[in-house]
């Protein structure tokens, strides 16, 4: 039987394997480097076998022995497995706690306003929303879900698509005052354009050239106009009437349907390759908080799923 300290022992072995460095699995473990260090070589002692090679170049790198990297899988399959044990311990508790990420825009514009329905429907869940840009490493971090924007092809994880979307210009009723105004695309070539710079490193997603050319405007000069990191807070200088915000379909249903903006030239389609997708662990697919929001989530996106008609072309 594997004592409390050899369950130590091996959190620091796999860390350090993971990491090739004392310090840094030290770092992870919230201990001293030294201490990691004692922890392997007690292992190593009982085990009565060396599980890393010491490489000297400057600095020490831990490199794992043969033996070692055999056995780390199953290590690490293990840990996973006590992990999963117990979430399903805490599942048994009165109350539960859900840790979901998104990134701050889908909070803002799509998820809050309806997260209020999950609340109800599952009173005795408890939901911890961390907001990030950066994707969930699922291997060190504690998360339950994420919903994750990409190509929807994930390592070592189970990706559910969620929602498509199509991208296209959307501005204020009050630019719209004037009934001359933004009567053919190249009209919006006159117009200040808002670019939504947090897309910029997404490989397929259209940008305003992109959605120029499907409009026959090969030769547009589209770079000029205001330029913002955040698609929530490009939809809000669109409402502000700041000028025309080329414009995520999932981020954006909301304010159409409002009528807080009005959406452009229905008859320029202009998809992205990508979509959301409800992202989780392996292991803990049928564990019931994570089976509860992600059957949610995926109701949620069939009744949003539409692309609101409310062209003003």
């Amino acid at each position: 039987m594997t004592s409390p300290n050899h369950l130590n022992a091996l959190r620091a072995f796999e860390a350090s394997a993971r990491h090739k460095s004392f310090a840094a699995a030290a770092e992870e473990l919230h201990v001293t480097p030294a201490a990691v260090g004692q922890l392997v070589r007690g292992l190593e002692e009982w085990l009565g076998d060396s599980l890393f090679h010491r490489a000297n170049s400057g600095k020490t790198r831990l490199v794992p022995t043969e033996l070692a990297e055999q056995a780390l899988p199953d290590i690490r399959a293990g840990f996973e497995k006590l992990s999963l044990g117990v979430e399903r311990l805490k599942d048994g508790t009165r109350r539960s706690v859900l840790t979901v990420t998104v990134s701050p825009a889908f909070a803002a514009k799509w998820l809050l306003p309806r997260l209020h329905r999950f609340q109800a429907a599952w009173p005795d869940i408890d939901v911890h929303l961390d907001t990030n840009h950066k994707p969930v490493d699922f291997s060190r971090e504690r998360v339950d879900i994420e919903v994750r924007y990409g190509p929807g092809k994930w390592k070592g994880v189970v990706a559910q698509e969620l929602m498509h979307e199509a991208v296209y210009p959307v501005c204020s009723p009050q630019l719209l005052r004037d009934p001359h105004r933004l009567q053919s695309p190249a009209a919006l070539l006159d117009e200040t354009l808002i670019h939504d710079l947090s897309m910029e490193g997404y490989d397929g997603f259209p940008s305003w050239d992109g959605w120029f050319r499907k409009a026959g405007l090969t030769d547009a000069d589209s770079s000029r106009g205001l330029q913002i990191n955040n698609s929530a807070a490009v939809l809000q200088a669109a409402i502000d009437g700041q000028g025309i915000a080329l414009a995520r379909g999932v981020m954006v249903h909301d304010d159409i349907v409002s009528g807080r903006l009005i959406r452009l030239f229905d008859e320029v389609m202009c998809a992205s390759s990508l979509a959301y997708y409800v992202i989780h662990r392996p292991e803990v697919t049928h564990v019931a908080k994570v089976q509860a929001f992600r059957e949610w989530l995926l109701e949620e996106a069939g009744l949003s799923c539409r692309i609101p008609s409310t062209s003003a072309s």
